[in-house]
């Protein structure tokens, strides 16, 4: 499927997950996550929906409840708000990029006091 086409579901599915959470969900997990970024395949058949949390918890544990207890309700949630055919399936992933950028500032900044 066209890449652009592609990148502007990813970012509708950003904007309308965001938006059920913020408004819509009353799960005290939902409200402690961030959504960072979404990307759905080829087929329009699954959706990584990449997140972090401030919650003190494994980050292995939080995916998993997120996609045993929430991921059918957001996506019932998703087929209200969006305009496909079939609405993909939602596969939460813990977004380390963030804490990697963190390590990474914090080896620059140790670098530079050494000197």
């Amino acid at each position: 499927m066209n890449n652009i086409k592609l990148k502007r579901i990813d970012s509708e599915i950003l904007k309308i997950l965001t938006t059920i959470i913020f408004e819509e969900a009353n799960d005290s997990l939902l409200k402690q996550i961030t959504i960072t970024e979404c990307q759905i395949t080829n087929d329009l058949s699954v959706c990584k929906v990449y997140f972090t949390s401030l919650i003190d918890k494994d980050y292995k544990e939080l995916e998993r409840d997120l996609n045993d207890e929430t991921a059918s309700y957001l996506r019932s949630k998703l087929a209200e708000n969006i305009d496909l055919r079939n609405i993909p399936e939602l596969r939460f992933k813990y977004d380390e990029s963030i804490e990697y950028g963190n390590n990474i500032e914090k080896i620059i900044k140790e670098i530079h006091e050494g000197e």
